[in-house]
């Protein structure tokens, strides 16, 4: 595979616990390609939800293009999300049981086209979130035992 990750979603692992991961294309136009092929996205405050059938992810930052002039859109727009209807009816099930959301992940390049990891996440409560860290240093200080 020639996966090459353009973004990441810094706070898609902290804030939610992610128990299913799927690939969906996305509409863009040709100015946005260009900007995203120079790495100026942006998917840190993203979201994605259902809207009549569709999905569509929110939030999406993708720099207008230098050379773009009138071709340029909102850099904040709605972009559409590009799944069969099964998959779509499978997430719309799960984001109706209490707490699931779909969370970007990754935005990467796949043979050409633009893919974005959307995960099927739980919101973390608090001591969730100070349970992760936690586990993460006692690795860190076990990791430096073995070296030294």
């Amino acid at each position: 595979m020639n996966n090459k990750v353009i973004a990441k979603n810094p706070v898609a692992y902290h804030n939610y616990a992610i128990e299913d991961t799927m690939e969906a294309g996305i509409v863009l136009t040709g100015t946005e390609i260009k900007s995203i092929r120079k790495g100026s996205a942006n998917l840190k405050d993203s979201y994605a939800n259902i809207k009549n059938g569709e999905i569509y992810i929110y939030g999406l930052h993708i720099s207008p293009y230098e050379q773009g002039n009138i071709f340029n859109k909102d850099p904040l727009r709605d972009r559409k999300l590009l799944l069969n209807k099964r998959e779509i009816n499978k997430l719309f099930g799960l984001i109706k049981q209490k707490g699931y959301t779909l969370v970007p992940i990754s935005l990467y390049f796949k043979n050409n086209f633009v893919k974005l990891e959307l995960g099927i996440g739980k919101g973390k409560k608090l001591y969730d979130k100070r349970e992760d860290i936690a586990k993460k240093d006692a690795q860190l200080k076990i990791q430096r035992a073995i070296k030294a």
